[in-house]
């Protein structure tokens, strides 16, 4: 355990980074002439991410091809260019229910890719409305616990399995610990917007095998 609590600290501490991106772009024809494909149209609940693993489709391809940088300007009717594949897949809800949700509801003060103190945010920066429960985006296991790493303060990890991971930081308060499982939904921390810590968010990020993804292309708006 302490080996691997170590993996996740040195992984952390090298990509996380600190405190814009242009609106997405929806392509009118195939973004490459003559690339076979289909549109998906989007709907509700659905998010890049349950379309990519539905059509077996990398997100990175997606969001390349589709032009997109940032998800949160993507809306139910939607288009989204799917390459290479022939037949619209009826996304299940099965898709739907193993999807991230918000860790935390409140304003983003610092979206994915966005620099402050010359640093790039490797996540999002959410502050609540007022004092909030931390959730879990997603079933997993706790993997890393801090009630003091740096400049992040209380921080949490959680494995979701699949070479995915969330990042938790900036906590007031931590309800879980290292090797705890935790279902979708659970209160696992708590922000105080008006706490000692004069920032008073929470910083979140999604990771794929250990490298930072845009959380937007995850959460259903």
């Amino acid at each position: 355990m302490i080996t691997r609590n170590l993996s996740y600290l040195i992984f952390f501490f090298f990509g996380l980074a600190g405190c814009v991106t242009a609106p997405s772009i929806a392509p009118e024809k195939p973004p490459v002439p003559g690339m076979p494909g289909i549109y998906h149209r989007v709907e509700k609940g659905q998010t890049l991410w349950s379309i990519s693993r539905a059509y077996q489709v990398e997100i990175e391809e997606l969001t390349s091809i589709n032009r997109i940088q940032d998800a949160a300007s993507i809306e139910v009717g939607q288009s989204i260019f799917v390459p290479h594949r022939q037949k619209k897949i009826p996304l299940p809800a099965s898709y739907v229910d193993e999807d991230f949700i918000w860790p935390l509801r409140g304003k983003i003060i610092a979206p994915f890719g966005a620099t402050c103190a010359n640093m790039i945010n490797k996540g999002i920066n959410i502050k609540p409305y007022g004092s909030s429960e931390v959730i879990a985006s997603r079933k997993g296991r706790v993997v890393f616990r801090a009630d003091n790493f740096g400049v992040f303060g209380k921080t949490i990890i959680i494995d979701h399995g699949g070479g995915l991971a969330t990042v938790y930081a900036g906590n007031s308060s931590i309800f879980v610990n290292a090797g705890d499982q935790v279902e979708k939904g659970a209160a696992i921390g708590k922000i105080e917007s008006s706490g000692q810590r004069e920032s008073g968010y929470l910083h979140f990020e999604i990771r794929k095998s250990h490298l930072a993804q845009n959380p937007s292309f995850y959460l259903s708006n």
